[in-house]
């Protein structure tokens, strides 16, 4: 219990605290690389968000087609994190080059560099992943699995602040300064972590700043403690800085009396970065980077380095709910994503959408902050109780049973559960996010209160407004309940605006009703990358709409089945390798419904129109309506009314009316047959027409004789050399998955494993992603 208290308070105050960079940045738009003074930042304003060097008064532009999220900075190199985490470039000194990682499956976020180690954590997971010298590394650091809720470099180390335990942990090739640090920071529960030449500072629980490791040139002496009162850190290799939050000023101290801050006084600065003996920061009021520093190449003064404007946090797919989004966003991300703004920002930022509960600001008197924080710090710990209250009923069977849940909204809670990252001792499967709690837009009251925990809630108008009140010329489809439109909200965010059929309340009117809250019970609880978020809801008279995140490429349905996609160059769908990427994000989404979702869910509705691909191509399962939840500890359903699709329904749940997790992968292996044939579930035989015929009736005798390659979708070619095993791999998956009797089928679990290793051999790697282990045969997994 103690566990998971300090992990809550640790969830509730980690929106205090902005990004902290060292020697080797973590999670920065701006980098220093210390050896040449060569200063780096991701260009604003421009919808390809590239980099630019300055060194020696020249301006470098590095590889300006391709867009990145994150840069950091090391001795002799700096390093990149493309838009969306697939890949890492590194550059040396001459600005060569190297691609260091590569892999569609794990997304990488933050980056910290320092002098021969490059890492990296994982989008969602939070684990660490390093490379030593270039090299990948799996055996270091040594604690691989644990999960980091920051990570920063040193001089030969790196330090990260555990998730869990809030516990500071430090590897590297300098290992007596990491386990120095490590040891000096054992007893103490931190927020943040940033690493400098021979000293570690950051933020503990209560918002305090602490300094560890040797203090030669007075690095460890900081002017004043004041909890909550910085609110970003820069530390080089003997000095160290902090902005304050009351101001966005910058004070430095340490480096033997020589650093000094007056040069930049009056200057009001977003982040700062540190090389070895100078920082530079990125002002408020321009987005302009300035250097100084007794290392810099005019100490007695600051430089403004000729740079283009800088963003001053990485533009991302995502609403910003939590806190806001950042001032001019839209201008600096060219509108392509958004800037989140920091929960506690300096004091002249201030976010453009609806702001979250600030703490007290600097100016408030020491006990104060000190009480309004262990307020919020009691806070959190009754809502744990609450939080293990729920889990309790939920482990121990009372609120579920052999009952239907699906004319009812799940109770819930105010306060957002855990997600599997979030709980000690779970290891979620790649791709779980970790969820805090979201602000309400506003509030509802009476009988609506139900839905109290939602993201926001619109009104009609509002929603009637972002879809030029519901034209044709935005309807993009239809789902369990009603019509989708494409809509545009209020604050420039695109999204889908799900609207149920206005009929009387007849019994079509009360499956709408039912559906909408089913839906609405499900999505609000649930957090997966690959599962189509749920932005927020309408329910005014006989109205009820819901509000998804816009998926800008469509459903998967639309192409493979688009009467104008004829050819390989219609359709980035078009390759084998974008197909079993698209199938393995589907499985890992229902992997997370049957395995990680508490109750277990059962989606009852899988097919190809309810697997949506974002803007990078991104499945996410969709459609949520028919959805029951809540087994009990058996994975079968006492017999319930026959719900789904035509083609896609599992024949044994259609004929016995019994449904289990087995019926949502019969789905999924007719959606893997349509990957494979380009054909619909159910089609026209012959070229002039004929009787209809199911894709599992005209593929699967031919997979199992050997004779695959007469029923492959001709748009996408032959597979390639290293395609053909893993193509070979996923038929014989859907197969196993289409199995007349559900014990015969796999599990979800085992359909992800293989179409990892079906997309690794696509890539030429013999092995298996993400951890999984390599497989010759189908995983089958009997109930």
């Amino acid at each position: 219990m103690a566990t998971l208290i300090v992990a809550t308070a640790i969830i509730t105050l980690i929106a205090l605290v902005s990004p902290v960079h060292g020697l080797g940045g973590s999670a920065a738009t701006a980098a220093v690389v210390y050896g040449s003074a060569t200063v780096c930042g991701i260009v604003a304003e421009k919808r390809n968000r590239r980099i630019q060097c300055w060194r020696n008064g020249q301006v470098i532009h590095i590889e300006p087609d391709i867009s990145f999220d994150y840069i950091a900075g090391g001795r002799d190199s700096f390093c990149g994190v493309r838009s969306g985490g697939v890949s890492l470039l590194c550059w040396n000194s001459n600005f060569t080059p190297k691609r260091i990682y590569n892999d569609d499956s794990v997304l990488l976020e933050d980056l910290t560099l320092g002098d021969d180690q490059i890492c990296a954590l994982t989008n969602g997971t939070r684990s660490v992943k390093c490379w030593r010298g270039n090299q990948s590394s799996s055996t270091w650091p040594p604690f691989s699995s644990a999960q980091f809720l920051s990570i920063s470099s040193g001089l030969g180390f790196s330090c990260g602040v555990v998730m869990n335990t809030a516990k500071v942990a430090c590897w590297g090739s300098n290992t007596i300064m990491a386990n120095l640090i490590q040891s000096q920071f054992a007893n103490l529960s931190m927020l943040s972590i940033v690493a400098g030449g021979s000293h570690a500072c950051g933020l503990n629980l209560t918002g305090f700043l602490i300094c560890k490791g040797r203090n030669d040139s007075g690095q460890l002496d900081f002017p004043s403690n004041n909890g909550n009162e910085f609110s970003g850190m820069a530390l080089g290799a003997n000095h160290s800085c902090a902005i304050r939050r009351s101001n966005g000023s910058v004070v430095c101290w340490g480096g033997a009396g020589e650093f000094s801050s007056n040069v930049i006084d009056q200057i009001s600065f977003d982040s700062i970065v540190a090389g070895l003996d100078f920082t530079c920061g990125l002002t408020i009021s321009n987005f302009s980077m300035i250097c100084w520093g007794p290392g810099w190449k005019n100490n007695s003064s600051r430089t403004e380095l000729g740079l283009s404007k800088i963003l001053p946090g990485p533009c991302v797919q995502s609403p910003c709910n939590d806190c806001g989004i950042y001032p001019e966003s839209q201008i600096l991300c060219s509108g392509s994503g958004n800037i989140c703004a920091p929960c506690n920002p300096p004091f002249s930022l201030r976010p453009i959408s609806p702001p979250p509960l600030q703490p007290p600001p600097a100016a408030t008197s020491k006990p104060l902050t000190k009480g309004l924080l262990a307020l919020a710090i009691v806070g959190s710990v009754g809502a744990v109780s609450g939080i293990c209250t729920v889990i309790y009923l939920i482990w121990t069977g009372v609120c579920c049973g052999n009952k239907k849940i699906h004319n009812s909204v799940q109770p819930t809670v105010t306060v957002s559960n855990p997600s599997p990252a979030q709980v000690p001792g779970n290891n979620p499967p790649p791709g779980v996010k970790r969820q805090g709690s979201r602000p309400m837009r506003r509030q509802r009251s009476g009988t609506s209160s139900k839905h109290a925990d939602m993201a926001e809630e619109f009104s009609f108008s509002d929603l009637a407004t972002a879809t030029g009140n519901f034209s044709p010329n935005n309807k993009i489809g239809a789902g369990s309940f009603g019509v989708v439109y494409r809509g545009k909200l209020w604050d420039g965010r695109e999204v889908a605006i799900k609207r149920g059929d206005t009929v009387e309340k007849t019994k079509k009117f009360q499956e709408k009703v039912s559906a909408f809250e089913s839906e609405l019970a499900f999505l609000s609880r649930l957090h997966h990358k690959h599962l189509v978020r749920l932005v927020g809801f309408c329910e005014e008279r006989d109205e009820r709409l819901l509000v998804y995140e816009f998926m800008k490429n469509g459903a998967l349905f639309d192409h493979l089945h688009d009467k104008n996609n004829v050819d390989e160059s219609s359709s980035l769908v078009n390759s084998w390798k974008m197909r079993i990427k698209i199938a393995l994000d589907a499985a890992r989404g229902i992997e997370y419904l049957h395995n990680y979702a508490v109750p277990q869910i059962i989606h009852r509705d899988i097919k190809s129109s309810n697997i949506l691909l974002d803007g990078n191509w991104m499945a996410r399962v969709s459609d949520f309506g028919l959805s029951l939840m809540c087994p009990g500890s058996s994975r079968h359903y006492q017999p319930v009314k026959t719900a789904g699709t035509v083609g896609y329904i599992d024949p044994e749940y259609y004929g016995l009316n019994v449904l289990t997790t087995k019926s949502d992968v019969y789905g999924l292996g007719v959606v893997m047959l349509e990957i494979l044939t380009g054909k619909r579930a159910i089609f026209q035989g012959g070229e002039d027409g004929g009787e209809p015929t199911s894709v599992v009736d005209f593929a699967v005798p031919a997979i199992k004789a050997g004779e695959m390659g007469r029923i492959l979708d001709r748009r996408v070619g032959p597979p390639e050399m290293n395609e053909a095993e893993g193509v070979e791999l996923v038929a014989n998956t859907a197969v196993h998955c289409v199995n007349v009797e559900g014990k015969n089928r796999p599990t979800m679990s085992g359909i992800v494993a293989n179409l990892e290793r079906a997309l690794a051999l696509c890539d030429g790697r013999h092995g298996s992603v993400s951890g999984a282990q390599p497989q010759s045969q189908i995983s089958i997994v009997s109930d």
